[in-house]
């Protein structure tokens, strides 16, 4: 069974279960996973609207302008973008039950999302080291808790995929296993289009204003 495969009957929802009995598992997986990413978005578009509220309260410390690195902000957001690349490939291997192929991608994928939080994690520190901490104003509460967020669900995805790659070298390509490298592969190229938001509204915005 292809992720094709698996999506198709995941999004069909003219499938008689009614008549037949309880949904199958694929589709509760499927709809349980989309609903647990629409609540994610929400969670973020909260935090979005918090941090377009307090971008300016400042109190009178270090406003984006004095704090934003663009040249880092870029080599983060290329390895994150590159990394949903990546992914791609790794599901295009999967498709085609290509172990090495698989193997590689997400070896690859692993590798930027590390390099990805080691910059932000730099980045963190330095604004630390200058005194740019969390409570020092509104504006940096709203920052770290925005950036901070969507690192943790990084990390989270990070984990995920070694996870999931330890269970294709153990149970191969399974179909338990496939919706699972399904839902981690939405679950990833969500995170890259977060950080596409994040990417404008804080650092391209903050950085000008």
């Amino acid at each position: 069974m292809t992720m094709a495969a698996l999506y198709d009957e995941a999004a069909d929802p003219l499938l008689d279960t009614a008549a037949d009995g309880p949904a199958p598992k694929a589709i509760v997986v499927a709809y349980g996973f989309w609903i647990f990413l629409l609540s994610d978005i929400v969670m973020f578009s909260a935090i979005f609207a918090t941090y377009a509220v307090l971008a300016h309260a400042t109190a009178g410390g270090p406003s984006g302008a004095q704090l934003f690195n663009e040249t880092r902000v870029l080599v983060e957001t290329g390895c994150l973008l590159l990394s949903s690349y990546t992914c791609g490939l790794m599901s295009l291997g999967i498709e085609a039950r290509h172990r090495v192929a698989t193997y590689c991608a997400a070896a690859v994928t692993f590798a930027l999302g590390v390099a990805f939080l080691a910059v932000e994690l730099s980045e963190f520190a330095g604004m630390v080291a200058r005194g740019a901490t969390p409570e020092r104003s509104a504006f940096l509460s709203a920052f770290f808790t925005l950036v901070g967020c969507h690192g943790l669900h990084v990390t989270f995805g990070l984990l995920w995929l070694a996870v999931m790659m330890a269970q294709v070298v153990t149970k191969g390509f399974r179909d338990t296993v496939l919706r699972r490298l399904f839902c981690f592969s939405l679950f990833w190229h969500a995170l890259d289009i977060i950080w596409v938001g994040i990417f404008t509204v804080v650092y391209l915005i903050g950085a000008r204003s």
